[in-house]
């Protein structure tokens, strides 16, 4: 066996030391994330929604604080005159050795990138020194503590319903529940149903991720029943209800349900997790389809679904010949956005400059990207990947494009080689702006699309409203339609939050001459919305006034936003269903009663506690 790929010995002490110190940052960070995980199930106890939010909204940011930290030691301890290319490889090959026994080798390399990258020339990024692929396997890693990554339950000889009882009481919630042996005999009735009336077959079992999902309100069961060669993946929501006490509120299944659970516009979910990749696998099962850098991001680990994200997409360049183009649609005033049409996702590059109407800068614009980024996206705001200094191969532009790249945004753009590299951009899944989907469907004859299409535009606009988002331009083609139909915002430009805005009628003119004026004969501040001024760039489409004043008629008034305006700033958090209504078991009459619903839709709201 050779060994001319590595050192002949592994003798610089210099370089086990930083290997040491990197992979101490990352166990820290990690610790840290951990920690806020186990202390969500406090917060779900108590109900405390606002210090919930607070601690999944700061986590966001531990990682970038741990790497920062680890570089500011390095660069402390270490002149750059000892970090030799020497040094650097075997600090990889030391690091690998640490990680022998490690239960997250996947997110340890990725931290071991981020410290090197900020630490070396970025002409390095791409060698030797970091990690390109993963080395270490993320198979089969055993859990060290008592509680395995997934339980499992063996219903053919306990009886479902006690198995449910069971799932539910061993996650052993420090609350009371209102009527457990009625909603597990209503989970007992939906699990029967999904599993359907095939022979039981003698591997019949449930499995059960250990841990709880935390996000917002909510509390989620995540298993799958399996049966012979077929499983059947479902979840359970556990909410409070009025009076504080625990109910079941309805199980999830099919692929649908499931997918918009874990979409890219929700929040990321608090999951104590001691080995990741682990529950990436079992995730993975339910959804097939989801690429594991989504899986990994909305458990909170961001930054390894860039990664792998980023693998993916050099895995994809690799095996198509397509070129990126300028993306279809109306032409942004901010953004210029090219896509790749065999990927499935849209590149946005800042322009330099912006014509009026736009008084921003491109720092003002980070920020708003980063405020979605912290904020509850409630279904409705797309999440965005933020990189920076990307090497693209300039042969796969069109020249159509690098034109535009060159004129609209030349600070961030470089060429180097045959390589176009661009200093900063986000990248979003695609999706139909919603413009032309209306636009489609009129010139289809399909009102039903455009029905469903102005319901889930303006359904988006209220939850945004329930979540403190304004979105400023309002026009449809910043509004995308996702492979669900859902309707999701993402052009951040110009979002503020609701409690900001002054909501104002126009009032009324004085005389002839203020009516005619091009020119408003009122004052208007920096955060002033009158809402009866929406039609004019909304409803200029006699089908699509027909449907938005038949289902949404409410967002033209500003009685309606102020109102929504003043709960929020009472200390109200309203309830947003990452899933229909009608599947709820406090919807359905015969199952329940009314009390032992939590609140049905956004007209009853919890207070904060």
């Amino acid at each position: 066996m050779s060994h001319a790929a590595f050192p002949k010995l592994l003798s610089s002490q210099i370089a086990f030391d930083i290997a040491r110190t990197m992979l101490d940052g990352f166990d820290k960070h990690y610790r840290l994330f951990r920690q806020t995980s186990q202390v969500a199930k406090r917060h779900f106890e108590k109900g405390a929604w606002s210090v919930a939010q607070q601690a999944a909204r700061e986590r966001i940011d531990f990682y970038d604080k741990r790497v920062h930290e680890c570089v500011q030691i390095l660069e402390d301890e270490y002149d750059n005159a000892e970090l030799t290319d020497e040094v650097w490889r075997e600090t990889k090959l030391h690091y690998i050795g640490l990680l022998a026994g490690h239960k997250q080798p996947e997110l340890a390399e990725t931290f071991f990138n981020s410290v090197c990258c900020n630490i070396l020339n970025r002409t390095y990024f791409h060698n030797d020194f970091i990690f390109v692929r993963p080395v270490v396997s993320t198979e089969y890693i055993e859990t060290e503590e008592l509680l395995p990554t997934y339980r499992v339950y063996y219903p053919a000889t306990d009886g479902l319903l006690f198995t449910v009882k069971r799932i539910v009481t061993n996650f052993q919630l420090d609350c009371k529940f209102a009527d457990l042996e009625r909603d597990a005999r209503l989970v007992e009735a939906r699990l029967q149903h999904i599993f359907g009336a095939e022979k039981l077959e003698p591997n019949y079992q449930i499995q059960v991720l250990s841990s709880l999902f935390f996000r917002n309100k909510g509390a989620y069961i995540v298993g799958k029943g399996i049966n012979g060669g077929r499983e059947y993946p479902f979840i359970v929501p556990i909410l409070h209800n009025r009076n504080s006490e625990l109910i079941l509120d309805t199980v999830l299944a099919g692929l649908e349900q499931i997918s918009i659970l874990f979409s890219f516009t929700r929040a990321y979910f608090l999951v104590d997790m001691e080995v990741p990749s682990a529950y990436v696998q079992f995730l993975r099962s339910l959804m097939p389809r989801k690429p594991r850098s989504e899986i990994y991001t909305i458990l909170g680990l961001q930054k390894q679904g860039k990664t792998l994200f980023y693998r993916d997409y050099l895995q994809h360049l690799k095996h198509t010949s397509d070129l990126f183009e300028i993306a279809p649609g109306i032409r942004g005033l901010v953004m210029l956005v090219f896509a790749l049409p065999s990927f499935p996702y849209v590149f946005k590059v800042i322009k330099d400059f912006f014509p009026p109407p736009k008084d921003t800068t491109r720092a003002q614009i980070k920020e708003k990207y980063l405020l979605v980024k912290h904020h509850d996206r409630v279904g409705r705001m797309a999440d965005t990947l933020e990189y920076s200094n990307v090497a693209f191969p300039r042969a796969r532009f069109t020249e159509e494009l690098i034109a535009e790249l060159k004129h609209f945004a030349p600070s961030l753009i470089e060429e180097e080689d045959d390589r176009l590299i661009i200093r900063h951009l986000y990248i979003e899944r695609r999706m139909v702006p919603l413009n032309i989907f209306l636009s489609n469907a009129e010139q289809a004859g399909n009102e039903a699309l455009i029905e469903h299409g102005i319901v889930e535009y303006g359904n988006a606009i209220k939850e945004l409203m329930a979540a403190n988002i304004f979105p400023g331009d309002m026009l449809y083609k910043n509004f995308g339609v996702t492979r669900n139909g859902r309707v999701v915002f993402y052009d951040y430009d110009e979002i503020e939050y609701i409690t900001e805005c002054n909501f104002r009628d126009i009032p009324p003119a004085r005389n002839e001459e203020d009516e005619m004026s091009s020119e408003p004969w009122y004052s208007v501040g920096a955060h002033d919305v009158f809402p009866e001024q929406f039609g004019t760039f909304l409803l200029g489409n006699a089908k699509i006034r027909k449907y938005f004043l038949k289902h949404h008629a409410e967002l033209l008034t500003k009685a309606f936003w102020q109102a929504r305006k003043q709960r929020i700033m009472d200390g109200f958090i309203e309830d947003v269903f990452p899933y229909p209504q009608h599947i709820r078991f406090c919807n359905q009459a015969s199952t329940t009663t009314p009390a032992s619903c939590a609140p049905p839709n956004l007209e009853n709201l919890q207070h904060d506690e």
